[in-house]
């Protein structure tokens, strides 16, 4: 009788004890809210369309808003191609000519160049959503850094693509063939800023989901197109005159800044997150604002 009694002391105090220990904990110990803020949690759909909608539209709006600075991009569209001759890389203009002369394969990639940059990008953050949730929000914040800058780089570096370029002879291969891959030829030149091209952001968005991809997908096939996918789109830029190496390596330079800006607010890479939230309440900053809404309704 004395041991049961023992035992159900025990098992009482065992229960007791963590609500002892949490009452006890100092507030300084507990999150604060910046640690709340900053911990990955479950996306919600309708919360994503309209923040990518409303940022891409923002991007477009100010990429668009930047000054068209002719001259000025010109001028550093010949210094940039002398840059490259005195590197010995300057042979965009070799690559343009050579695949304009097989008509199936410009084709194909006027219409790669117009389309998959969109539609693959999307389709990696579909990914992320579905298969992993935890990750998502750090990966797309690597994705809205990069963007974010390359717009400071259209605002102080106006530079003309290759083909543009009045002396050099390059082929605007989407005028010669009737495509439409790009919103800067044809009909559709007015709607686009034509002197931003460095950096690439066609190179920021590829290799943002080829290292995706890369890093974490499982199986293998899977994550060699990943890288696949970059080097393609390295090829069809140059080879379609809109851009010049250079422009491929500001666009590298642009993601270095996203995930360094990712690592610094959530402490860790994207791909080192656990794959699943921990946390799946609403977010601290949602939630004060659905707060005040209901306040001014009541």
């Amino acid at each position: 009788m004395a041991e049961a009694s023992v035992k159900t002391l025990e098992t009482r105090t065992d229960v007791s004890t963590p609500a002892a220990v949490d009452a006890a904990t100092p507030p300084q110990a507990r999150p604060d809210l910046l640690s709340r803020l900053r911990a990955p949690r479950r996306p919600r759909i309708w919360f994503e369309i309209l923040l990518i909608a409303v940022s891409y539209w923002t991007y477009s709006l100010i990429r668009n808003a930047v000054p068209e600075q002719k001259a000025v991009a010109l001028a550093n569209a010949d210094f940039l191609w002398r840059l490259e001759q005195a590197l010995g890389i300057a042979v965009e203009k070799t690559v343009n000519h050579t695949v304009n002369s097989v008509t199936w394969l410009i084709v194909g990639m006027n219409y790669y160049y117009a389309t998959l940059h969109f539609v693959v990008t999307l389709g990696v953050l579909a990914w992320l959503y579905r298969r992993h949730p935890g990750r998502y929000a750090p990966t797309r914040l690597v994705l809205f850094a990069t963007t974010g800058v390359a717009l400071v780089g259209y605002y102080f570096y106006p530079l003309a693509p290759p083909r543009l370029m009045e002396t050099e002879h390059f082929i605007d291969t989407v005028l010669v063939h009737h495509t439409w891959g790009s919103m800067a030829s044809g009909n559709l030149k007015n709607m686009s800023n034509q002197y931003a091209a460095m950096p690439s952001m066609h190179i920021g968005w590829s290799l943002w989901c080829g290292l995706t991809i890369f890093a974490v997908a499982t199986v293998p096939w899977a994550r060699v197109l990943g890288l696949l996918y970059p080097t393609a789109t390295l090829v069809v830029i140059v080879a379609t005159a809109n851009h010049f190496w250079l422009d491929a390596v500001g666009g590298m330079i642009c993601l270095a800044f996203g995930y360094a800006v990712s690592r610094a607010w959530y402490g860790a890479m994207p791909h080192r997150l656990p794959r699943h939230p921990l946390h799946t309440g609403p977010h601290p900053a949602t939630a004060a604002l659905l707060n005040r809404f209901r306040g001014q309704r009541t």
